[in-house]
């Protein structure tokens, strides 16, 4: 009988569930690749048969894995605008907040998952992520008093963009501090900040 760590049976597959997917994240991340539910066990610490009490194949695993990551950055990223005090600010915590998670290491997890997931188990999940990402945005840029908030969102969306990209290139030395210095300067007068 396989030892529980937990106060309940539940909580204990409960923790187990998560050590998966965090397990399964970061195998994603480091090779980019699907990982098998064998090397996802071993990272997570468990024998090879006991991930099959969880997850049936790299398919279930992959489809939970996209279900536990986006609601995840969503949720961090809307926290960081909550947190942020005035219309500007929480425009410009947007932008930040976005901009740490393109150079963070769940850019490759996100990445991995385009490469290696059906694209039909993608489209329902990365559009929630979207249009949750954009509900604190266009609404911070209504209460800015800009008269098309949607149009706007937009453009901050697409100027965030080409940054995130530069600072992620292959051999890229720009430095991240540089790089959100051009966003401020082209969005700071605006945003009043």
């Amino acid at each position: 009988m396989p030892r529980i760590d937990a106060p309940t049976v539940a909580e204990h597959r409960a923790q187990q569930r998560r050590a998966i997917l965090d397990a399964a994240r970061a195998l994603l991340a480091e090779h980019r690749r699907a990982p098998t539910l064998a090397a996802t066990a071993q990272r997570a610490g468990l024998a090879r048969s006991s991930i099959y009490r969880y997850f049936a194949s790299q398919e279930e695993l992959l489809a939970a894995v996209v279900a536990d990551v986006f609601p995840a950055w969503a949720a961090t990223i809307r926290s960081r605008v909550e947190e942020a005090h005035g219309p500007g600010e929480k425009v410009w915590a947007y932008v930040r907040a976005n901009l740490d998670l393109f150079t963070s290491p769940e850019q490759d997890v996100a990445t991995a998952l385009s490469e290696v997931v059906d694209p039909g188990i993608l489209r329902e999940p990365v559009e929630a992520f979207h249009a949750e990402l954009r509900r604190p945005l266009v609404a911070a840029l209504a209460e800015l008093g800009e008269p098309c908030p949607d149009l706007a969102a937009d453009v901050v969306e697409a100027a965030i963009l080409p940054v995130a990209r530069a600072l992620t290139a292959d051999g890229s030395t720009l430095d991240p501090d540089d790089a959100r210095a051009v966003l401020r300067r082209l969005l700071g007068g605006y945003l009043g900040l």
